[in-house]
């Protein structure tokens, strides 16, 4: 709830414009989204006190506290947001973590449109489409360019973003291994 939705009545007057509650030493009427006040808090580090998310929450974790929130009401059915765009909701993270968000998406997924912008294969490889985004430019005027990857070319661009090299047989080898751990993943869960 916002803040702007709660009102706060004098406590000299609390009969003014309708029935107020008492909270404390305030007196507050209730809005039309009710007389709750909710403040999320993160704890971003093991033995880090809580702070107010907007305090103590870096870009990153913002998102993946989005991503949580929105995973959560699309499991309990309750969201009602038809598409979603998280533009390198990986910041900052590798490895394990990476592969977790990558499947967090895909549950995402399967209730929404979701878009994502990703640097890390472990991401990309849960998507169901993969698109790459090219820039070119001549010197004066630089354009951007769209390219839906098939399976071999997904292969490739994942070997490329795991070793730099797109024909290395070793990182074509994994970017297999990861694709069919993520697609292994989406069925199960």
């Amino acid at each position: 709830m916002c803040s702007s939705d709660l009102q706060e009545v004098p406590s000299a007057d609390p009969e003014q414009g309708g029935a107020p509650l008492r909270v404390g030493e305030r007196w507050l009427r209730f809005a039309p989204s009710g007389v709750d006040e909710v403040e999320l808090l993160l704890a971003a580090n093991t033995g880090s006190a809580p702070r107010p998310l907007h305090k103590g929450a870096s870009g990153g974790e913002l998102s993946r506290v989005m991503l949580g929130l929105e995973v959560a009401l699309a499991a309990s059915g309750e969201s009602k947001v038809p598409t979603f765009v998280f533009d390198e909701v990986d910041a900052g993270v590798g490895g394990a973590a990476a592969v977790e968000i990558g499947r967090r998406l895909a549950m995402l997924a399967r209730s929404a449109q979701v878009l994502v912008v990703t640097h890390l294969p472990q991401v990309a490889a849960y998507a169901d489409r993969h698109v790459v985004v090219a820039k070119s430019g001549d010197g004066t005027v630089t354009s951007s360019g769209l390219t839906v990857l098939d399976d071999a070319g997904r292969e490739r661009e994942l070997s490329r973003m795991l070793a730099g090299l797109s024909d290395s047989d070793t990182a074509l080898a994994h970017a297999r291994e990861l694709l069919e751990v993520a697609q292994t993943a989406r069925a199960v869960d």
